[in-house]
């Protein structure tokens, strides 16, 4: 088994769930806000999931509230902004911490795996991380880089 599937993760609905039922899954691994300038990319993350969830590809969005106070909502709040306001059917976590000594284990491993330009830890909302079907850590995106931009790199993933 690898790694990435021995995570475990609550759903905004408080239900535990292992990764492991992600396995064989294209997996891209958000931390997301409702209240952040990029929030507007859940309507591509979304686009996004309809598109390729088909073929293999999975997103789950973790809400975080480590950047400017972005994610202050409870997860009922959370949920009505993502399905009201976005139409978001992806799974959803609970508000986790993805960076410092409470970040969650996922984190954690993602970016010793995937660190960027200015080092591992996340910087910032809507940071970005592409998963292959065998667990492998394969790609790390910016907050900057809109959800349309990743599609190249999302389609290639899922031609292996």
């Amino acid at each position: 088994m690898s790694e990435f599937r021995q995570f475990r993760a609550r759903t905004l609905g408080g239900e535990e769930v292992s990764l492991e039922k992600f396995a064989g899954k294209l997996v891209l691994a958000v931390n997301t806000a409702s209240k952040c300038g990029f929030t507007p990319q859940y309507a591509g993350l979304e686009s996004l999931y309809r598109k390729y969830s088909g073929q293999g590809l999975v997103i789950l969005g973790f809400p975080c509230n480590q950047f400017g106070n972005q994610e202050p909502g409870s997860a009922s709040s959370i949920k009505d902004v993502c399905l009201l306001n976005y139409g978001v059917t992806f799974p959803m976590f609970e508000k986790i911490e993805v960076k410092g000594p409470h970040a969650h284990p996922l984190f954690v491993w993602l970016t010793a795996r995937l660190p960027d330009i200015f080092g591992r830890a996340v910087k910032w909302n809507f940071t970005k991380f592409l998963i292959g079907p065998d667990g492998t850590p394969l790609r790390r995106f910016a907050p900057l880089t809109r959800p349309e931009k990743m599609e190249n790199e999302i389609r290639k993933a899922l031609e292996k």
